[in-house]
């Protein structure tokens, strides 16, 4: 190890001794097992770390311009050694992904299993969440406050949660009273995700929790033909989605407008969406929404965990109609 990689190995170490001392108590009072730790605090370690119970998944961000493949390779492999050290995390239960551009693979193959799961508890309910197969875990934890925010609103309500993804939203409204909840994405595997997630909080699918595996695009106009009707809707879109409806490609910046006048259409007279998205260029055309009778209120701040304070990895809109 050079002094350079040994320097910024150290600096990590403390960070993330001084990070956990203050986020564990925070986070064992909150009854939340799976939190963000580190998010690039120091600029020479790009690394985003997260705490999963007994275990640690790193995520590589960037691609250092003096380094070849292998040697980042090392670099990272040294990094996460000493951040498991550092909270006493064996090795085995360190998962390293890497979300810059690479080819054949996105994770590193000395950590790399296949079909890891467990589940972690948040705020009483229990998800489970894949270490091992997909860039993202199953569990957006950043949204973690909104989650909250959605049971506290959802007693008596017929929620819609589109772009369903593994279904959190949809737990967190049935615990919260909801009704009914129908949770729409294009994913089989998702759905089938989804499905777990409810049934193991005891919310079995069927008629009052439905589970809709289609474009949730196409989904929408569909729902609006029929004159559909909830109270709640959810709507966190990806930023891109390949869809025939939208001339090829949604667009959330671009199409915006069309998918949240959609989404009013489906709201009962004193209904809420609650309008997601985390494009970081992502600018709302509040001025347009206005005009087709949005009432538009931006709770981003409202939404944003203890462990995200630092940056806003979304932002987020109560809409309703006028």
């Amino acid at each position: 190890m050079d002094e350079k990689t040994a320097d910024q190995a150290e600096m990590l170490m403390n960070r993330l001794k001084k990070r956990h001392q203050h986020l564990r108590k925070w986070a064992k009072r909150q009854d939340i097992q799976a939190f963000r730790l580190y998010d690039k605090d120091i600029p020479e370690v790009p690394l985003q770390i997260d705490i999963y119970g007994k275990y640690l998944h790193i995520a590589e961000l960037l691609k250092f311009r003096d380094k070849d493949e292998k040697e980042q390779e090392e670099w990272t492999i040294t990094m996460a050694e000493h951040a498991a050290r550092a909270l006493g995390i064996p090795e085995e239960n360190v998962f390293i992904k890497t979300r810059r551009q690479q080819k054949g693979r996105n994770q590193y193959e000395r950590f790399a299993r296949e079909r890891f799961t467990i589940e972690i508890r948040e705020g009483g309910l229990e998800f489970e969440v894949n270490l091992s197969d997909y860039l993202d875990t199953g569990l957006f934890l950043d949204h973690r406050t909104t989650r909250s925010f959605i049971r506290d609103i959802a007693d008596g309500s017929r929620m819609l949660n589109l772009f369903s993804y593994t279904g959190s939203f949809s737990v967190y409204a049935a615990n919260g009273g909801a009704m009914s909840t129908t949770s729409v994405d294009m994913s089989n595997t998702y759905s089938e995700w989804a499905k777990r997630n409810l049934e193991r909080n005891g919310f079995l699918t069927g008629n009052l929790h439905r589970l809709i595996t289609a474009n949730a695009v196409e989904w929408l106009n569909q729902a609006v033909e029929r004159k559909d009707s909830y109270d709640l809707i959810v709507c966190d879109p990806p930023t891109f989605s390949n869809s025939k409806k939208m001339d090829g490609v949604f667009d959330v910046q671009k199409d915006q407008v069309w998918l949240i006048e959609q989404c009013l259409k489906l709201l009962t007279k004193k209904g809420v969406l609650i309008f997601s998205n985390n494009f970081r260029k992502f600018r709302l055309e509040d001025r347009e929404l206005k005009k087709r009778g949005a009432l538009i209120d931006e709770i981003t701040n409202k939404t944003i965990p203890e462990d995200f304070a630092k940056r806003k990895p979304h932002r987020c809109w109560l809409i309703q109609r006028a």
